[in-house]
């Protein structure tokens, strides 16, 4: 697929998606949104792949929706694949305003690093409509009820500065350090199994709903078959030998089975 809206590119196993339009503060339009679920699922089946980083060109991160379009509430038809369904950790590299939109989509991500002067608002009360892609789950559960209520019930704008204290995103830092940030902590990620990686991060968002025994339950079984893969066995030898691992797991098609998060693609149940 040739993109126009964004741009993806892949550097030693990190893959990094922009959303490239900048003269429009990279708003989301119908167009961006299936460019970005193809380069999603692009990512997710390629065991090239470690990890996703997601940032904007320019001094925007994602100004929302294209509110000059008739159709820039509508929602397309058909399954699409969301950053927390990805077998590969996605990181949301917040280099500027994230507003409606580009806020709820970094909030599907794992990790935000985010510009300290960016402008931040889950806006949609104030446009009439109500915020989406599973920010009544999502935030609250991530940041707190009391501060969801805060965000998504009066729409207001606050700094990229002041989003750690209000547990929207791990770290802000000047603009210019966000994106060599995210990647820091992406080859962070490359040291690890990517098959164990997949795992813990479906654990971790199925554990948004769960309570403590109903993932201990869940959990136990899939320690016990990772204990058994030969991924183990080369992590204890790595280790043992003082050398990186070789791991030889493909998370395309490597995961146990009833753990793949493309099973809720298709219709099952968001976080």
């Amino acid at each position: 697929m040739r993109y126009e809206t964004i741009r993806y590119e892949l550097d030693g196993g990190i893959a990094t998606l922009t959303f490239d339009r900048p003269d429009a503060l990279n708003a989301f339009n119908p167009q961006m949104m299936g460019e970005v679920d193809h380069a999603l699922r692009a990512a997710d089946l390629d065991d090239e792949v470690r990890v996703v980083i997601v940032t904007g060109a320019g001094r925007a991160f994602c100004a929302g929706a294209d509110l000059g379009r008739s159709d820039a509430f509508k929602l397309e038809p058909g399954a699409r694949i969301e950053p927390w369904q990805l077998r590969k950790p996605v990181v949301a590299a917040v280099n500027g305003h994230a507003i409606g939109v580009g806020l709820t989509f970094a909030m599907q991500c794992d990790v935000r690093f985010v510009a300290d002067d960016a402008k931040l608002s889950f806006v949609f009360v104030r446009r009439g409509v109500i915020p989406e892609l599973a920010s009544h789950a999502i935030v609250p559960r991530i940041a707190g009820f009391a501060n969801a209520a805060d965000l998504l019930l009066t729409g207001r704008q606050f700094l990229g500065r002041d989003a750690p204290g209000l547990g929207v995103a791990n770290r802000a830092m000047p603009a210019a350090e966000v994106l060599p940030a995210a990647r820091a902590w992406a080859e962070e990620v490359l040291a690890a199994a990517p098959v164990a990686v997949a795992i813990s991060k479906r654990l971790l968002w199925d554990g948004l709903d769960r309570a403590v025994p109903a993932t201990l339950e869940r959990e136990r079984p899939l320690f016990a078959w990772t204990s058994t893969q030969p991924d183990a066995a080369e992590g204890v030898q790595a280790f043992m030998e003082r050398r990186p691992p070789r791991w030889t797991g493909a998370p395309s098609t490597g995961l146990p089975a009833g753990l793949d998060p493309h099973l809720d693609v298709d219709g099952g149940d968001a976080p």
